[in-house]
Parts: C-alpha cells; structure tokens; sequence
C-alpha cells in the first residue's frame, strides 16, 4: 500500500531529515514508528499526505507516484488518509457533533449522511453521549478521541498518528491505543509515530526505528522492545 523509495529531504541550508529512506507498508498492517525528537518522524508521514515533498526519491501509495498527483487532486489523495495529532486542532466554537460534521461538510457531503455517519462514528470512539460538548467541556483522552472520529469519518485505507499519545495521562494513552488497534481491526492501515516504548510494547506490532533521517532498525515485534 505505501512505498518509499530512496527518499531524501533537506531543509534549507544543509539540515537532511530524511536521508535515502526505503520503506514498504502492506495493507492493514499496524507499525510503530519510533525515535528520538528529531529522528525524522513526522516529516515521513507528512511525505505521505503530501504535506512535504521529497527532494529525491518516490512516495508511493496503492501504485501512484504522489509526484503525479496534480495540486487539485491532493484533496482526494488526503481523504485516503486520516491523520491524528498530538495537540488534537480541534474547532473549539464547534461541538464534538459539529467538529465531525464540518469534515463532511467541507467535502460536500449531504446533511442526510451528515446526520447518519456523525453520530455513527462517534458513538464508534465511545463519545456517542457527547455529541453537543465542545472541546473545553471534555477530559484530553476524550477530545484525542474526537479527533480521531474527524480523521474517520471518510473511512480513510489509512491512518496516521503523529504522538497522539504525547499530551495523555497513561490510562487516556491506553485508550487512545485501544482505539487505534481496533480500528486497524477492521482493515485501516494505522502508522503510529511515538517515542513510547511502553505504547510500542503494549501494540506488539512491527516496529520501525529511526535515527537522524535513516531507518535503522525494522523489526516483527517479539517479546518487549527497547531502543
């Protein structure tokens, strides 16, 4: 499903975030990718909803070279992909119904699936009783789970979460994590970037480890996983 080959950024002067990186991600799978800040994390999952794009090398997904893709059409390629950060960017004016709801809404969808699909997938993540919240009335396990409701609600082949953990106590991150394995479950490709090896350890999946732009290590998970 995702291909990287030989992929290479540099931000300007001299700074190489990714340095040649190859990487090959089936459907359904789960991987955690991990490292240090800095390690080059997120700009890779920013390659993939073509947020950056490579100085060399390709990004693939499903056989299409992102390169091919045409501006106007990186709207469609993203609704593909479900993304989840660690600071949630939820709309704090909007309820947990709206917030979900103005996904749709932006992509045109009709007020009769809006009113099907929203409280669908939230009651999903577990928020079905708090469908008229907003943001600043929920817990941040419950809002990082608004989220990812919001990077659901296109049912995207593919999830990204950027630390979504980061700012979690340990039970709401177990819970966010929970969610995360259930949705792969039901066949959403997940890629989870973290710096917890206590998460890595918990999903017990692959594990991709990265350092200084480079992936150095990419393992089958077995037994406990330390870098």
């Amino acid at each position: 499903m995702i291909q990287l080959h030989k992929v290479k950024k540099i931000y300007p002067p001299h700074t190489v975030v990714l340095d040649n990186v190859d990487l090959e991600i089936g459907p359904g799978e789960f991987v955690s990718l991990v490292g240090l800040s800095g390690a080059g994390k997120s700009t890779l999952l920013k390659m993939l909803t073509r947020e950056e794009r490579p100085n060399s090398g390709k990004v693939m997904i499903e056989g299409v070279d992102l390169a091919d893709i045409d501006d106007n059409d990186v709207p469609l390629l993203r609704r593909k992909i479900g993304t989840v950060y660690q600071d949630f960017k939820l709309l704090s004016r909007k309820t947990a119904y709206e917030n979900v709801a103005f996904a749709m809404e932006v992509t045109g969808a009709n007020q009769e699936d809006i009113e099907k699909d929203v409280p669908q997938v939230l009651s999903i993540v577990g928020l079905g009783h708090k469908l008229e919240f907003f943001p600043d009335e929920m817990s941040g396990g419950e809002k990082q789970r608004l989220a990812i409701a919001r990077s659901m609600i296109h049912r995207p082949k593919i999830l990204l979460a950027d630390e979504p953990t980061g700012n979690l106590d340990l039970v709401n991150s177990y819970d966010v994590v929970k969610l995360l394995q259930k949705i792969n479950e039901l066949g959403t490709t997940v890629i989870l970037a973290t710096h917890d090896m206590n998460i890595v350890n918990r999903v017990g999946k692959r594990v991709i480890s990265m350092d200084k732009g480079k992936i150095v290590r990419d393992q089958t998970h077995n037994g406990r996983y330390v870098i």
